[in-house]
């Protein structure tokens, strides 16, 4: 199988039918939820951030 090629028959396998869903039930997407944080450490003030910015535009 050559880069940017599939098989077909696994992308029916992965298709979902909305008949097969309840929609009294509906689908339980809790099963992929995250309750977290993202820290950043830039490393740089604003004005040397700024700065570069400016030198990348030019």
């Amino acid at each position: 199988m050559g880069f940017g090629s599939y098989d077909e028959s696994e992308q029916d396998a992965q298709s979902l039918d909305s008949e097969d869903v309840d929609p009294d039930e509906g689908l339980d997407t809790s099963e992929h939820e995250h309750d977290g944080g993202v820290d950043y450490e830039i490393g740089a003030s604003n004005d040397e951030l700024l700065d570069r910015l400016q030198d990348i535009k030019e």
